[in-house]
């Protein structure tokens, strides 16, 4: 595998004006560039909305949209995550189409497109928080009733688990408040606010600890934060936010679909960018997303019907293993001399792989690319090489190129998982924590037409 033959990026040019360049030129010299933005400000606009474990920072897919396409060209991300790529199409200009089977993750990305009224949304959010103060302080007998009334006794399970009473009542009644809001914007961003107290990178109004990291654990010595006081300091923070968002660019779309099977024309986007989940559950977004989208009224099972279909699921009933290339395969061969599941589920995700990447190369437009961000997993030992995979499967369905550049990532700012305690990683772990992979997919056709 080592010998494969694809194109590493180790150089780092300075990016000069690329105007005069080819589409292709344009894009080796991109991923030949400083990948890294380390010290750079990523909280500006809306990205800051809500906590989202290992999402890129925006100067990533900014690069690449400002150099390879125009201003009311497509960008599609067609498993949207966090929506750092589509804020960014909105930002500049290009028309967003973001796909995602996670409702919150759909709801995030809509929200951090959506201008909305400052002044407006800031009378709103604070009289629903004097109200939820008033009914916290004469009505907790209302408040314990509508508990009991509202939750099917599983998910009314989960929140006692979770949640302490006080803290229950505190969120029951700005949900209360929030939902009786008729303008479905101003609803839709105050809700965000509410689901941004609770997943969060520290703190947090629950029990659980390192939820935004995906792998949260009650520790019942925590004191949990004033779910009224933590709502008021982060409406501030996104009213602050939101007023940076302009009212004259281009809404995205947002549409609820499988990256495997995206409802879009072939031939008819100029850009993609995006990063696909992990292995094996890796980063496990339903495991803390579902603590807001409980409250929003989901159930547990709905969510876990849900997590099922997601891209990166370890389970492989059901699921159609696809032949994949003979370097892919000696990777997946390699993990079943020790774990022949795990090695399953790895056959699992290389397919899924298959399925997406065929997507994109369906819908993108001749002599256009696909840049896919990722980070390897390690099985059982043994480094999945992620990106040297996808990049041989994605020329063996058809693309024209598949070049790696590598990034070195900021791990003080980027939300992975938090590492077992008592359990120290490996060296090979965490090298591979330290950094992640841009790999750029060209689909054969014209390729020298300047922007």
């Amino acid at each position: 595998m080592t010998q494969l033959e694809l194109d590493i990026i180790t150089a780092r040019p300075e990016i000069d004006s690329l105007l005069t360049y080819s589409y292709s030129d344009r894009l080796a010299t991109l991923l030949a560039s400083d990948l890294d933005f380390h010290g750079r400000n990523s909280a500006y606009a809306s990205h800051n909305y809500h906590a989202f474990p290992a999402k890129f920072p925006p100067q990533l897919p900014r690069l690449f949209i400002e150099n390879l396409t125009s201003p009311g060209d497509v960008v599609l991300d067609p498993m949207v995550g966090s929506g750092t790529t589509i804020v960014e199409a909105f930002l500049t200009g290009r028309r967003g189409i973001g796909v995602d089977l996670d409702p919150l993750a759909l709801q995030l990305g809509q929200v951090k497109t959506t201008p909305i009224q400052v002044e407006v949304a800031a009378e709103a959010g604070f009289a629903a928080l004097r109200k939820a103060q008033e009914l916290c302080q004469k009505q907790v007998g209302k408040l314990q009733n509508e508990l009991e009334h509202r939750f099917a006794p599983e998910e009314r399970a989960f929140i006692d688990y979770w949640f302490l009473p006080n803290t229950q009542y505190e969120l029951l009644a700005l949900l209360s408040q929030i939902e009786i809001i008729e303008d479905p914007t101003i609803r839709a961003f105050l809700e965000l606010v509410f689901s941004a107290i609770i997943i969060t990178k520290s703190g947090g109004v629950s029990l659980a600890r390192d939820l935004a990291h995906t792998r949260p654990h009650r520790v019942m010595e925590k004191q949990p934060r004033s779910a009224l006081m933590e709502f008021s300091k982060r409406l501030k923070k996104n009213l602050e936010s939101a007023a940076e968002l302009s009212a004259d660019l281009s809404i995205p779309d947002f549409i609820h679909s499988n990256a495997m099977a995206l409802p879009l024309q072939d031939n008819t986007i100029d850009l993609i960018v995006t990063s696909p989940p992990y292995a094996s559950n890796a980063i496990d977004y339903m495991r803390a997303h579902k603590f807001s989208l409980v409250w929003f009224g989901r159930t547990l099972k709905q969510l876990s019907d849900l997590r099922s279909q997601y891209i990166g699921h370890d389970a492989i009933k059901g699921f159609d293993l696809l032949t994949l290339p003979p370097p892919v395969q000696v990777i997946v061969d390699s993990v079943a001399q020790t774990d022949h599941k795990k090695a399953q589920t790895l056959h699992r995700y290389y397919s899924e792989a298959t399925c997406f990447l065929a997507e994109m190369l369906r819908v993108l437009k001749p002599g256009r690319a696909a840049v896919v961000v990722v980070g390897s997993s390690v099985m059982r030992g043994i480094d999945t090489q992620t990106d040297r995979c996808l990049a041989e499967i994605g020329k063996s369905i058809g693309f024209a190129n598949a070049t790696i550049a590598v990034r070195h990532l900021d791990r003080d700012k980027r939300m992975m998982p938090a590492r077992s305690r008592g359990k120290a990683a490996t060296s090979l772990i965490e090298a591979r924590m330290h950094e992640e992979y841009i790999i750029a997919f060209l689909k054969e056709g014209s390729e020298d037409e300047n922007l």
